[in-house]
């Protein structure tokens, strides 16, 4: 049924995901001498007093559209729990993995700049939100597919 609990779940974990297209990652770090926010739909320096986008990154837009998408397909296989539940936990895998490849892009282009806590953007944490709503989901679905075989003992 798609009005479960771990439907809100998945709802919010891919809307986390979208997310990323409006917070930045990083901010206030200077590429090439130039302060910039780094964001995953690219690198917006300041020009002139007014942030003017620089470089885009195709490749990262195409993937964080894609990871948000994959939530809301798992709400659609509502009717096979254990494939859901298995799907979920894939998914958590693929947010570790793109999470790592934000990271590097982040990394490669700031060069060999250490940032601190101050550097980072909201955007830098929303992955491990999505995790945190993607474990959620799972927890539902396994309670879902228990109270389902306790019915089913009954019968």
């Amino acid at each position: 049924m798609i009005q479960r609990i771990q439907s809100v779940y998945l709802l919010l974990a891919s809307l986390v995901i979208f997310a990323l297209f409006l917070f930045p990652l990083v901010h206030n770090v200077y590429v090439a001498g130039v302060p910039s926010t780094i964001k995953v739909t690219g690198i917006y320096q300041d020009v002139n007093g007014a942030q003017a986008h620089t470089e885009s990154f195709i490749a990262l837009i195409a993937a964080t559209a894609i990871v948000a998408i994959l939530p809301l397909i798992l709400i659609f296989l509502y009717k096979n729990r254990k494939q859901q539940a298995m799907l979920c936990y894939l998914f958590i895998l693929v947010i570790f993995g793109y999470s790592f490849w934000m990271a590097e892009t982040v990394k490669s282009y700031t060069g060999g700049v250490s940032l601190t806590t101050n550097n980072f953007g909201i955007g830098a944490l929303l992955s491990s939100v999505s995790i945190v709503f993607a474990l959620l989901a799972a927890k539902a679905i396994q309670r879902d597919e228990k109270l389902v075989k306790s019915a089913d003992r009954l019968r």
